[in-house]
């Protein structure tokens, strides 16, 4: 057993079931702790008993002992609560589960053309922490930054703001006076972002076998939360992250099902 990954043997070889070793997509072997994880986000309630956690370890060749131990050194970091017999997601790892969701559901609302504009305010400097805690925020509300203390994006999300981003800047909302298509391109890089979307895309239709897709779906999921969900009018042509979100969601169904045969068995 690599009790540095936490798989055994044969959840390692399956980690990479059809994948393959891609370096260039960076996709991560799959772990007792990435699979409790991957799967408590995507349940809705996002909470499970230990053997149902279990038997989804074995259906990726994880052993149970293994599966345990990630358990409890997941409640002692604070990613897990456990009540019960039953593990669920802490409050941190339950945003992160809105956040996922909404990545693949976003909530818009027409676009009008405007931009909300938010600058860094105040006179008092800003600790590391909370510049922290705001580019987070930030990248959250899918802002995209200017310059330094000067973010912004379309008015097309509907979404509430973090009492951070409040606290340390001054909400505008306006228009640019040149392109806003160019003006999106300079924010963000979504060359790079859909040249990735159609790499995982290919990686997915390659995988064989559920430990294979399911490694690909994490970094699906990871790549969603990045897409700055403009509206369609400033999106290159072919943007693929509909098509992105609709493979998702075919997987998320073949898997779910297979995962609920498991863990309910």
């Amino acid at each position: 057993m690599d009790t540095k990954t936490g798989t055994g043997t044969r959840g390692a070889a399956a980690a990479h079931d059809g994948v393959g070793e891609d370096s260039s997509l960076g996709l991560r072997p799959l772990t007792a702790r990435s699979v409790v994880l991957s799967t408590l986000l995507g349940h809705h309630p996002p909470r499970l008993p230990a053997r149902a956690l279990v038997r989804v370890g074995e259906l990726f060749g994880i052993a149970e002992g293994t599966v345990r131990v990630a358990l409890s050194r997941m409640v002692a970091a604070g990613d897990l609560q456990q009540r019960d017999g039953a593990y669920g997601l802490t409050a941190r790892l339950l945003d992160r589960q809105r956040r996922q969701d909404e990545s693949r559901v976003p909530r818009t609302v027409p676009w009008s053309g405007d931009w909300e504009i938010a600058l860094v305010s105040g006179a008092e400097p800003r600790t590391a922490a909370e510049r922290t805690a705001l580019r987070q925020a930030m990248a959250a509300l899918r802002l995209g930054e200017l310059r330094e203390g000067s973010w912004l994006r379309p008015a097309n999300l509907d979404r509430p703001r973090p009492a951070v981003a409040a606290e340390q800047c001054t909400w505008l909302t306006g228009a640019p006076d040149g392109d806003p298509r160019a003006l999106a391109a300079r924010l963000w890089d979504l060359a790079g972002w859909s040249a990735r979307a159609r790499a995982l895309l290919t990686a997915l239709d390659r995988a064989a076998g559920p430990a294979g897709r399911f490694t690909v779906s994490a970094a699906i999921l990871r790549h969603l939360l990045t897409d700055p969900l403009l509206p369609e009018a400033l999106l290159p042509d072919d943007w693929p992250g509909p098509q992105l979100r609709a493979r998702y969601g075919e997987f998320e169904a073949e898997l779910g099902e297979l995962l609920r045969r498991h863990a309910e068995g």
